[in-house]
């Protein structure tokens, strides 16, 4: 219960927000943890930080793309690929290759919305000279409405979040690093 308690009032600090944004940068650019997993204890520990996490996280995630952005249409043979083959494959880059080709705007909306791996596609955007402005306005939309909901959510169900949290901390947290775990391995294998 230490632990627990340590955490949260950690992520009740001020420099809190700026963690989350660090590693929402790093996380649109070569991290597997989605981002709620850095808003959802700041959230808990204090639910009047809901916005400003909603917001950090929205800004943390749009400059690492336009980074992720840029690798792919400056630096694809050396970063981008190097980005690639340590956290994913080439085999991978190429079905997004693909898929990005035939239907870029709905690729970019579906990596910016959902758990896909967000990374990959916003390098492929930039090895593809996807439109920069269309990339960057979807992106921003669709990945803050994202983080816009979980926030809400975790706003108006904080109290209870905060309890299930404190009741069953140690399986949350074992069941955290069994899932990031399986999708470390299963990216490997796709």
């Amino acid at each position: 219960m230490k632990l627990q308690h340590y955490i949260l009032k950690q992520c009740d600090k001020p420099a809190a927000l700026w963690v989350i944004f660090w590693l929402t940068v790093c996380e649109s650019i070569f991290l597997f943890l989605p981002p709620e997993v850095f808003m959802t204890p700041t959230i808990v520990a204090n639910k009047k930080k809901a916005l400003p996490v909603v917001i950090v996280t929205s800004l943390g995630s749009l400059v690492g793309g336009i980074i992720a952005y840029m690798i792919g249409f400056w630096l694809f043979e050396s970063i981008g690929t190097w980005l690639i083959t340590t956290f994913s494959s080439m085999e991978n880059f190429e079905i997004a290759r693909s898929l990005f080709a035939k239907h870029g705007l709905f690729i970019i909306f579906l990596a910016a919305f959902t758990p896909v791996p967000y990374k990959l596609l916003a390098i492929c955007a930039g090895f593809l000279t996807f439109n920069p402005i269309l990339f960057i306005g979807v992106t921003a939309i669709f990945r803050t409405l994202r983080f816009a909901i979980l926030g809400a959510l975790l706003w108006r169900f904080q109290e209870q979040a905060n309890t299930i949290v404190k009741k069953y901390f140690w399986p949350l947290t074992l069941l955290a690093v069994v899932a990031a775990g399986f999708g470390i391995i299963m990216m490997t294998w796709l």
